[in-house]
Parts: C-alpha cells; sequence; structure tokens
C-alpha cells in the first residue's frame, strides 16, 4: 500500500477511476490509528460523537470544543487518510462564523471540514474554501435539524424534495466542495446524484450507488449496542466481547 498522504485531490480521483470511497468515523487517537492502519482512506470526526461518545440524545449538544477536543485526539494518530470533521450545530450562522469556526478545526488537525446544508448555507461555504479550507456538503437527513423535523426522515421520495436535493448538490458542487455526504437519500435520488454531479458522492443509508459510504464505526463494530440504525449490518460485536473479557477478568479475581 502506497504511504502518500490522501487529500481531497485523491478522494476525487477515486470517483474519476470508478475507486468506491471507505469511510468512517473516529472521535480519538487509537480508533484513527487503527483505521488508519486498516486503510481507510476518509476518515471524519463526526458530530456524531454527541450520541455514541458523549451521551447527548442527538447531535445539537455538541459544541466547538468539544469538536476541537476530538479533532485534536484523532489528529495526532497523524493518519495518511484523509481527516476531516464535522462544524456543530449554529457554528457556522454567518460566513463569519463559519470562517472563525472552520480556522479552529483545521488548527485542531482537520484537513477539511463539513457542515450541514445547500444553497441556504452557500455564503458560508464560499467563505470557508476562500480561506483555504477544503469543504464537503451534507445533503438529506440533516442530524442537526432533526429536532425541527420531528425525527428522521428519508428524502428525494416527493418531487419538491428531490428537485431541492439536485439544486443544493449543484450549488454546494459549483462553490467549490470536493465531495457531498447524502444522509437518507432515496436510492434513485442517491444514484442521480452521483451520476450527475461532478465531485463525489458519499452515502449513508442512501442505497449502494453513491462514490463511497461512510458509517459511524460505532454501529459497524457494534461498541453502541444500544442502538443500530437499520440501514447498518455490524460486522462485529465488540460490545459483547468486551463484556465477556470484563466478566472473565472479574471472575479470575475470586
Amino acid at each position: 500500500m502506497s504511504l502518500t498522504k490522501i487529500t481531497v485531490e485523491t478522494i476525487g480521483a477515486m470517483k474519476t477511476r470508478g475507486e468506491k470511497i471507505a469511510a468512517l468515523t473516529a472521535y480519538d487517537f487509537p480508533m484513527t490509528k487503527l483505521l488508519d492502519e486498516a486503510g481507510i482512506p476518509f476518515i471524519h470526526v463526526g458530530d456524531s460523537l454527541g450520541m455514541v461518545v458523549l451521551g447527548y440524545p442527538d447531535t445539537t449538544h455538541v459544541t466547538m470544543s468539544d469538536m476541537e477536543h476530538h479533532t485534536r485526539a484523532a489528529a495526532r494518530a497523524k493518519p495518511r487518510a484523509l481527516l476531516g470533521a464535522d462544524m456543530p450545530y449554529r457554528s457556522y450562522e454567518t460566513p463569519a462564523d463559519a470562517v472563525t469556526n472552520a480556522k479552529r478545526l483545521a488548527a485542531a488537525g482537520a484537513e477539511f471540514v463539513k457542515a450541514e446544508g445547500g444553497r441556504g448555507i452557500i455564503g458560508q461555504v464560499r467563505a470557508i474554501i476562500a480561506a483555504g479550507i477544503p469543504f464537503c456538503g451534507h445533503l438529506g437527513m440533516l442530524p442537526q435539524h432533526v429536532v425541527e423535523e420531528g425525527g428522521y426522515h428519508v428524502k428525494g421520495k416527493k418531487e419538491p424534495e428531490h428537485e431541492a436535493l439536485l439544486e443544493d448538490a449543484k450549488a454546494l458542487a459549483e462553490a467549490g466542495a470536493f465531495a457531498i455526504v447524502l444522509e437518507l437519500v432515496t436510492p434513485p435520488v442517491a444514484r442521480e446524484l452521483t451520476q450527475t454531479l461532478p465531485i463525489p458522492t458519499i452515502g449513508i443509508g442512501s442505497g449502494p450507488d453513491c462514490d463511497g459510504q461512510i458509517l459511524v464505526t460505532s454501529d459497524l463494530i457494534g461498541t453502541f449496542p444500544w442502538f443500530t440504525p437499520r440501514f447498518v449490518k455490524p460486522r462485529a460485536n465488540c460490545a459483547a466481547a468486551i463484556k465477556t473479557a470484563v466478566i472473565d477478568w472479574k471472575n479470575s479475581l475470586v
């Protein structure tokens, strides 16, 4: 395996070659190191850490300080992978806010930032990119809006949603985003976006036809057994293995 550092250009070239982009989340040094050693090219410090690490009910409780702390921890692994971070809830209300907070994440070690939304945040997207920080979009189900939307809903089933997704994705690409995460988008719409956009799409619960797939690593390896999204097929049950090891050790003390 090449030891060349992976960049946003590397990720774009993977789409051109038809090579699937494997992306996973990490929130600390050891998981980042393990994922990097496993050859994952795209590692993301997601605000999903609010639920699977910090115990919050949703991502709206995650702060900039939380994201900086976990991004620093992940960046200490010095991965070959491209390492990015989410801009947390209300950290990009204005273009000025977006640049200030994107710079904070970049200083913590993020090589790109991701934020939720399309045409409504294009000013922020342009400002972040103009500041020299690569930007990844996020369309479809937007976790930071889960409270106001009353839960998690698949997007693209209705024609107005379909049209909005197309326009938002086009706007993000034209503004300079290097990739777009599509979360809970109907597979036909995700396929259409993947075929028409010049930049990679990275799906989560959006069918098999995106240029890549991203999962919350805890869901993939079974370290958060109290909830697993319906679209995830865990490849390990690490929670059970941990409990078994702990019980065996405890019993050995008797």
